[in-house]
Order: structure tokens, then sequence, then C-alpha cells
């Protein structure tokens, strides 16, 4: 197991993925992170859509106007939906357990992205929630946060850098 703090300088987005399948074991494994996250009052009211229908996933990439594309060439995709009907902190929770797996797969060498669908849509008034409800027969009382993006990365991503980091945007005590 790597220091947490090289894994999280390690993690990037990627969006371009490799043909090869990303194991069941793997994407279990994403997943158990995701379950393991913390949740307001450990209601854990997210629920988690795995995705690897090469068609359905094309579909998600049409889901909202803009940034999605490079799903159509993703092995796995997860999309994160949250209970608002039972929990008021549901973003947040769905939030964290989504980063809980974008670290988790860059631990056992895999690549993510983070695809937005909350807050997002199309002019006519669809909304990006409105179109993966219907595809994938999500009920009514639940939300889509986003999709995460899983596969083995064909990209390579440099380390965060320590230079870039903006410690100035960090106050003590007051601002």
């Amino acid at each position: 197991m790597s220091r947490f703090q090289d894994l999280v300088q390690r993690r990037r987005s990627h969006r371009k993925f490799t043909d090869e399948l990303v194991s069941d074991a793997d994407v279990r494994c994403v997943l158990r992170a995701a379950l393991m996250s913390p949740s307001s009052k450990s209601r854990r009211s997210w629920q988690f859509v795995v995705v690897r229908d090469t068609e359905t996933i094309s579909r998600l990439a049409s889901a909202k106007p803009s940034g999605s594309d490079f799903l159509r060439n993703v092995p796995v995709a997860i999309v994160v939906v949250g209970d608002s009907s039972d929990n008021d902190c549901w973003v947040e929770d769905c939030s964290i357990a989504s980063v809980a797996m974008q670290y988790q797969a860059e631990d056992i060498g895999l690549g993510s992205c983070w695809v937005q669908l909350r807050g997002r849509g199309f002019e006519d008034g669809t909304t990006s929630d409105m179109v993966v409800r219907n595809l994938l027969g999500i009920p009514e009382g639940r939300e889509v946060l986003c999709v995460i993006a899983l596969g083995h990365p064909s990209d390579e991503r440099k380390p965060q850098s320590e230079e870039r980091l903006k410690w100035d945007n960090v106050h003590t005590e007051r601002w």
C-alpha cells in the first residue's frame, strides 16, 4: 500500500483509456471504497449503477451538452445516485463516495474521471439528471450526481506539482 500523501499527489483525471477490460474484482474494490466512505449520520443513502454495456455508456456520454464525449471509450461507468428524500446531505455524501472511488482506482492502477451531471442540462430544459434517470430506470426521489469513468489509462499524467499548490487560499484563525 502506498502512502496516502503520495496517492493524493499521483491521482489525476484520465479521459483516455485502453481497450483492456476492468476486472469484476477491481470494480468491486472500487465500489467497496465508496460503500465504506463517510456519510451524514451514517445513512449511506447513495446508490451506484455500474454500466459496462457500450451502447448504454455511449448514451451516457450524450447526457449533457459538453464535457462527456470521452465516455464513449470508457470500459466502465459508475453512475452515482443519492436519495434526496432521505438525506439533505446527499450531494456531500455522494461526493465523498465518488472521491473515495477515484483514490481507490488510482491505488490499484486504474484511471478515473468525474463527469458532473447534477445541475447540467440542455437549452430545451431537459436536465442531465432526467436523461440518465430515464436511461437507467432510476426511481423518483433519487438524484444523479455524476458518473465516474473507470478504466486502464492510456495516457501518462504527471503527479500534482507542489509548486502549483495555492497555499494563499489557506487562512489561519481568521480570513
